[in-house]
């Protein structure tokens, strides 16, 4: 009986510590990664220091942020999530960031919707896609996805 009540009670352990792993899990947002850590801050650093022309907040992950979630792609574990300018900004332009659970590689799409557009216009059918880090097209397609679980994204 002390066996079976050891292994429950290691069962509850283990069971209270994933819990707690996932409550932890997307509590990051983009506009905090550069000052979390300054592995975040080289990886980005290096990604965006031959792009031309991007906007400052993009160049310093600056703007209104949602929360990140842990993604796998490819066997490999990612922080994704959005990053706009300011929340108003959101609907004509907006980052989607991933970075490596390791923080050694990130990856980026800014997409672009005409200012003004109508709200009968898809912004799907509208939107120009960057893509920032030279993703593969499985991380493409799951930055993509990311996109569109936005609600206001048709």
């Amino acid at each position: 009986m002390s066996v079976m009540l050891k292994t429950l009670a290691a069962a509850l352990l283990l069971g209270g510590s994933a819990m707690a792993m996932a409550a932890n899990d997307g509590q990051t947002r983009a506009n905090e990664l550069l000052n979390a850590d300054p592995q975040y801050r080289e990886t980005w650093q290096d990604v965006v220091k031959k792009e031309e022309r991007l906007p400052e907040w993009v160049m310093n992950l600056s703007g209104a942020a949602e929360q990140m979630n842990a993604v796998t792609e490819d066997k490999n574990q990612y922080l994704v999530g959005p990053l706009c300018e300011s929340e108003a900004t959101c609907k004509s332009q907006r980052l989607i960031l991933a970075f490596s659970l390791d923080k050694k590689d990130a990856y980026a799409m800014l997409v672009d919707v005409p200012a003004g557009l109508p709200a009968d216009k898809s912004p799907t059918r509208h939107a120009t896609y960057r893509f920032l880090g030279k993703p593969d097209q499985g991380m493409q397609n799951l930055l993509m996805e990311t996109l569109k679980k936005d609600p206001n994204w048709y």
